[in-house]
């Protein structure tokens, strides 16, 4: 009886609307689950991930029911069903070739994703997929057996506007719920992963279409007489080199290493009698180093990505979002590593031990030149391994000198730190001093991993000494953004001296600074410098301690060592700090004091509105040479446009290995330098993690077996090069190899 009251359902509109919807809903989980590794954690997410299906596909279906005949609404509602079905297979396949999301100029640009795939899409499908397809399967089976039927019966027009309207409700509660756990998830847009996990794929599918269009609409608008402003202004804010500094690192390796939300105040901070970071203090007062007392970061929503943003390419993240993830895929840069790479032939790589595609960066890297990207996927990502958002401080760099020490040089290439990020928490393992007592627990516990990132880079330093990269290489460390946010700032106030009651704009402003450390091979005369300076300023001072001029290139802050550098330093808001005032809105604050100057004298007026107009000019035009694309008009003389096509980040190892093979005794790489010798005993780490879990698992062996095969069939072609070129020719033995590799 049940049986047959559930089939009588089954061939109503709504009984056939219901079968489709909880078969899409199914089938959407189970991919999640086994073919997406979204990290989710905790009964919360996956409560969230279990019912964000839920809208999109009600919602598309439902299209259906407004149709009031029978086989044509049956047929859209199934049409409807095949798209949504055929979205989901086609993102698997991408995501076990790129460990991503199809994007719309993916989608959209598919001839570009077939060249990307390093194996058909018939390799890359699983007996598992068939659980995609299965429920069509069983649909079909259905009406041909005609257990299925077309119900004629139109649904009411208020029904289908119910279920529309529950939809949508649907929707916004899952977005709600996404913002709840991710605070800003639309704007800021982290990473795609984080989308799908919140919003479902649908969703995302849908935001990215609407992103796509509003950035094609504003480069679509765009012409090169646009650059014209752009290009004033460069010309009249350049400032010359400091004729003592420039080139004075000319030829040297650069190690840039990002210290993942590390503020000044840490710098030669005692909590509880305590130095948080004595290693750190000891460089920043040391003569080995250029250290900046007032240094602030200029972050906007993107934080870390815009922080990147502006030390590569020289120009300010959006005001909204980030530029990485809105509009990174599609623009053109004049960046570090391309820069660098076709002046002074430098190769360029990163080490970052989470996920290549979060705040965008494989795509990002590939249109920035560069050469190879160490992400998650090289290391060991054993839970135990882990922090909040990956490898461990200590363990990418250890775990990083396997690929380091084969790079050749000189090189440029930069960590990505992540420990120090909030929430602030570590296992108590890796704990070696107290946390703070001030009743909010990422206070407590910045100060904690702070000092264990400080820990990781005294056994990183102490590396690069023994293995002679410390006096052959420029090394920067920078602190990305703020770790501390302005609601938190009240209850650090008491361990920084100050009242939680007094605390105002313009302390919260000067909790901006971050730290910039510049170690200078052979240089001795470094020291704390004072001068007021930002992010934005760092590639014209790194390219011109390099003897590389940057008037031609289009950048938005000054050299720090030029006599003609401009003190301004523009926040992401507008606000602004020079080294007198402190601009909060329309509150002027003296430096000095602290004070609020409440009635400015007319020679501070005239200041103040010509360092305005120099900050609205700066963020406005970088704006405009962003979300317009107008590099793309604009190509330096001697520099050739990074083709993102040239780049791939699949099996870097046995490229890296490959060329070092390919050069022989020409190589410049560090293992060539120590008589093919690893570096890896010069490095000692107390990571308890390496006498544990931090072992080869199928990641790094992966990385290591395609390495292995690379350079073997790289062997055997310069083995078989050789004899040719001795006159030799190929015996049969050779050429059966030869063959056997094609």
């Amino acid at each position: 009886m049940r049986f047959k009251k559930f089939h009588q359902f089954l061939n109503t509109r709504w009984g056939y609307f219901t079968l489709l919807a909880s078969l899409f809903w199914l089938k959407t989980i189970l991919v999640y689950l086994i073919d997406f590794r979204l990290g989710v954690k905790g009964i919360y997410e996956y409560f969230v991930l279990l019912i964000n299906p839920i809208a999109t596909t009600l919602l598309l279906l439902g299209l259906a029911l407004y149709v009031k005949r029978g086989v044509p609404a049956y047929i859209f509602m199934t049409l409807i069903d095949i798209a949504n079905t055929a979205l989901l297979m086609f993102n698997v396949i991408y995501y076990r070739e790129f460990t991503d999301f199809m994007t719309i100029n993916v989608i959209l640009g598919y001839s570009s994703v077939s060249e990307g795939l390093s194996t058909s899409s018939l390799a890359l499908l699983k007996p598992q997929d068939l659980i995609i397809v299965a429920d069509l399967i069983l649909i079909a089976i259905g009406f041909i057996t005609r257990f299925l039927k077309v119900d004629p019966n139109p649904i009411p027009k208020k029904q289908a506007v119910a279920m529309t309207s529950f939809s949508v409700f649907m929707l916004l509660f899952n977005i709600v719920l996404g913002e709840i756990s991710r605070p800003q998830l639309l704007t800021r847009t982290f990473d795609r992963e984080y989308l799908v996990k919140f919003l479902g794929l649908d969703s995302f599918t849908v935001y990215d279409a609407i992103k796509t269009a509003k950035n094609n609409h504003a480069r679509n608008s765009a012409t090169s007489s646009d650059l014209n402003k752009i290009l004033e202004f460069n010309k009249e804010n350049y400032a010359k080199p400091n004729p003592k500094m420039f080139g004075i690192a000319k030829g040297k390796n650069v190690i840039i290493i990002h210290l993942e939300s590390f503020q000044q105040f840490l710098i030669n901070y005692k909590l509880n009698g305590q130095e948080v970071t004595p290693f750190l203090n000891s460089l920043y007062n040391s003569k080995q180093f250029y250290s900046f007392a007032n240094f602030f970061n200029q972050v906007g929503q993107g934080k870390t990505s815009d922080a990147e943003n502006m030390l590569e390419t020289g120009t300010f993240g959006l005001p909204q979002g980030s530029l990485f993830s809105a509009i990174g895929t599609g623009n053109t840069f004049e960046a570090a590593p391309a820069i660098l790479n076709q002046t002074e032939g430098y190769t360029s790589a990163v080490f970052h031990g989470n996920n290549g595609s979060f705040w965008n960066r494989d795509n990002v890297y590939k249109n920035m030149g560069y050469q190879y990207f160490f992400d998650s996927s090289y290391y060991n990502t054993n839970s135990n391994n882990l922090t909040e958002y990956g490898l461990k401080d200590k363990l990418i760099f250890h775990d990083s000198i396997k690929y380091l020490e084969h790079l050749q040089q000189p090189f440029y290439v930069k960590y990505i730190t992540l420990s120090n990020h909030f929430p602030f928490t570590i296992d108590q393992k890796n704990q070696s001093i107290q946390p703070a007592n001030t009743g909010d627990a990422s206070v407590n516990n910045y100060f904690v991993t702070a000092h264990y990132l400080d820990q990781a880079l005294q056994q990183f330093f102490d590396y690069l000494h023994k293995s002679g990269l410390y006096d052959n290489s420029v090394i920067v460390l920078y602190g990305d953004h703020y770790g501390i946010s302005d609601t938190r700032n009240l209850k650090l106030a008491p361990l920084l001296g100050k009242s939680a009651s007094t605390w105002n704009n313009f302390d919260n402003a000067q909790m901006q600074r971050v730290p910039l450390m510049i170690h200078i091979p052979g240089d001795n005369n470094g020291g704390v410098q004072y001068q007021y300076g930002g992010e934005i300023d760092f590639l014209p001072t790194l390219l011109h301690l390099l003897g590389i001029n940057t008037q031609k290139y289009i950048q938005f802050g000054t050299d720090l060592f030029s006599p003609q550098h401009n003190q301004v330093v523009a926040f992401r808001n507008d606000n602004f700090v020079t080294p007198k005032y402190t601009v909060v809105g329309n509150t002027i604050y003296e430096n000095s004091t602290g004070d609020v100057i409440t009635h400015p004298s007319e020679s501070v007026k005239k200041q103040i509105a010509k360092d305005r107009k120099h900050v609205n000019e700066q963020l406005t035009l970088s704006d405009s040479l962003n979300n317009k694309n107008l590099l793309r008009y604009y190509v330096p003389k001697g520099f050739k446009p990074v083709d993102p096509k040239d780049y791939n980040y699949h099996n870097d190892f046995a490229k890296v290995l490959a060329r070092e093979a390919q050069l022989g005794n020409k190589s410049d790489s560090l293992w060539t330098l120590n008589h093919d010798k690893t570096t890896i005993n010069d490095y000692n780490s107390d990571a308890p993690e390496l006498q544990t879990t931090d072992k080869n698992t199928p990641n790094v062996e992966s990385a290591d077996s395609s390495a292995s095969k690379y350079f073997s069939k790289m062997h055997e072609y310069t083995g078989l090069m050789s004899k040719i070129e001795q006159g030799q020719g190929l015996d049969s033995s050779s050429s059966s190899t030869s063959n056997s590799s094609n």
